[in-house]
């Protein structure tokens, strides 16, 4: 009877045409990211223009929601569209940070409330809102990647200015 064996995986080192395909695999996952990424903003902000979504903001102690609450479903829809896109990404991932702290203060607030369950059910989407806006900084400090209307922008720059793009 064989013994069972435990085989430690042989490690190579990659060849310069493995890691070109790799890094261009890589490539893509910047916009597959940014398009998730936007893709909860665009849809629950068109949401922001409704009569029970201002209903529910006034409910929360949203300050003026027939104006405010319109007004964050504008700026949640033109940031996730400008990060989706990868176009002027910087200013949309501001935009989505304009939205999403005031948003979570607003929306979400677990510390005021009494019973457990809803506690951790507005905790929970607290955290979620302060992920995102972590994510949205990240997207300003690092732009929208290398497959985006922003970088081919800068292309089109380098190339009349004779400098070289970088990635």
């Amino acid at each position: 009877m064989a013994a069972n064996v435990y085989e430690a995986p042989r490690l190579s080192i990659p060849s310069r045409d493995d890691t070109r395909t790799r890094a261009t695999s890589a490539r893509v996952l910047a916009p597959i990211g940014r398009v998730l990424f936007g893709l909860i903003f665009l849809t629950s902000g068109v949401g922001h223009f409704t009569q029970p979504v201002i209903a529910y903001g006034a409910s929360m102690g949203v300050p003026m929601p027939n104006v405010l609450v319109p007004l964050s479903g504008i700026i949640a829809v033109i940031g996730a569209l400008s990060v989706m896109l990868g176009y002027k990404t910087h200013l949309g991932a501001t935009l989505l940070v304009i939205f999403l702290a005031p948003v979570a203060y607003y929306m979400h607030p677990f510390w005021k409330m009494d019973d457990a369950m809803m506690r951790l059910n507005q905790q929970a989407h607290f955290m979620k809102n302060i992920s995102m806006l972590g994510a949205a900084l990240a997207l300003i400090y690092f732009g929208a990647g290398p497959i985006s209307l922003d970088a081919r922008k800068n292309v089109k720059k380098n190339v009349k200015t004779g400098r070289r793009a970088t990635d």
